[in-house]
């Protein structure tokens, strides 16, 4: 019997009972759901191997049901169910991300075989990763690019902090790197050879974080029909790096809170508590003692999770370092684009070291991307890092102009490190919400059009 859980989408009720009929005589596991509500609930609850999709759905679009799946499981195969008449469709939605099609109706020979093709791949991506990842972490400490001074007290202390077992809470703006420090502390420990496993506590939904740090059994939900393990149980003998630890409520601080005092987790469902030795690496936008004075997060849990504090410094505070940093993501990009290694021009650079980068690190390799894929020349020119701005840089602009000018462009960029959030871009910014809100209406800017503009 295979272990594999296959979701079928389908809303043909005659097609999920004979679907899910065949698949469990080949030995599946089986969730059906009829439309995109209950595709992203199964998938959320259950871990799901492969997804087979058809393409016409009475009241959505298949395809943009399929690129809505591979944007949030990007690494899920999924198998587009046609018609004879809609192939045409079916190959377009395998030049978006599908791994196949088959068509209606289909002999169960050529469905096996798909099936069976789809989840040999994906076990094969995973173990590359798998090698891929290891090779990288070995080497994750020298992937810390820096020599200004206070990177380089950053890492003395980790050294020390990584010979350790205590918890840390690394804090630093949104793109400044707080994961990559997180896993050189855990590639340097006694614990380098267990699993490493990282979350966006920010970038889940309040009603399944519980669920995906703590898993559940089966039959915990209705859809619920496969226990599911939790990241701390996977992380078990290793360290868990919980982001954005800020953007948890106060009920769930309480959960965190017993875990880690009695070093055990309760799945949901479950009667029976699981021990778990596990180390925790918190990271945080914000002060955490300012949330505690404000009631926004819990003192108690503060001080488990405040042991050692790691402040890493905005880019704009450790300027000396962007000429290295960019030097390095460019031979990263040139190399992948399969191009002969760019110089930067001595106006690209001091355009650089002038420039304030609200999105840190995290930008300047976004925007050395894009000058390395659109440069005509054996050099980088500001107009390839800064393309808005190529169209007036000689140009000497009235205070009036260049104020607004700022304004919209400081907006604007606060609005894409904080994913479209009006109330984290105003704390970043240390200014009233009011006060963001009345810049956002003058700009007649659209804080929708900046969500989800990073991942992490």
């Amino acid at each position: 019997m295979s272990n594999e859980n296959i979701l079928v989408i389908d809303d043909d009720a005659n097609i999920l009972e004979v679907l899910q009929m065949r698949l469990k005589a080949l030995g599946y596991y089986v969730s059906i759901a009829k439309d995109g509500g209950e595709a992203k609930r199964a998938l959320s609850l259950n871990n799901i191997n492969l997804a087979i999709v058809d393409l016409r759905l009475s009241e959505e679009n298949g395809i943009e049901l399929m690129e809505d799946v591979i944007k949030n499981y990007p690494k899920l195969p999924i198998i587009i169910l046609t018609a004879h008449g809609s192939i045409e469709s079916a190959v377009e939605a395998m030049k978006k991300g599908a791994y196949s099609y088959i068509t209606k109706p289909f002999r169960n020979d050529d469905l096996a075989m798909q099936i069976k093709n789809a989840l040999e791949k994906q076990r094969l991506t995973q173990e590359i990763e798998y090698l891929r990842n290891q090779l990288d972490e070995q080497n994750n400490f020298h992937q810390i690019i820096g020599k200004n001074k206070k990177m380089l007290e950053i890492f003395e202390l980790i050294s020390k902090i990584s010979g350790t077992d205590c918890n840390v809470i690394i804090y630093g703006e949104s793109g400044t790197g707080k994961e990559l420090i997180a896993r050189a502390i855990h590639q340097n420990s006694n614990r380098s050879d267990e699993p490493f496993i990282a979350t966006n506590c920010g970038a889940i939904p309040e009603g399944l974080l519980e669920n995906e740090l703590f898993g559940h059994i089966r039959g915990a939900y209705t859809d619920a029909h496969e226990s599911k393990e939790g990241l701390f149980a996977q992380a078990n003998k290793g360290s868990i790096f919980l982001d954005e630890i800020s953007n948890t409520s106060m009920t769930f601080q309480i959960k965190l809170l017993r875990v880690l005092q009695e070093r055990e987790i309760k799945p949901i469902g479950s009667t029976k508590n699981i021990k778990i030795n596990v180390r925790i690496i918190a990271a945080s936008n914000i002060d955490l003692q300012k949330a505690v004075n404000e009631g926004t997060f819990r003192d108690d849990l503060f001080y488990r999770i405040h042991v050692m504090p790691v402040y890493l410094p905005p880019l704009r505070q450790r300027k000396d370092d962007i000429p290295l940093l960019a030097t390095y993501f460019m031979t990263e990009f040139c190399k992948a684009l399969k191009k002969d290694p760019l110089e930067f021009s001595p106006n690209v650079l001091q355009r650089m070291l002038l420039y304030d980068w609200p999105g840190n690190i995290r930008e300047l390799r976004n925007k050395i991307e894009h000058a390395v894929i659109v440069a005509n020349k054996n050099s980088i020119e500001p107009g390839d890092v800064f393309p808005e701005r190529n169209a007036t840089a000689n140009v000497f602009n009235s205070y009036k102009d260049a104020k607004e000018r700022f304004e919209r462009e400081y907006i604007e960029n606060l609005l894409k490190v904080n994913n479209g959030n009006v109330t984290n871009a105003s704390k970043m910014a240390k200014r009233y919400r009011a006060d963001i809100y009345k810049l956002i209406k003058k700009y007649d800017i659209n804080p929708e059009k900046y969500k989800m503009n990073f991942s992490k």
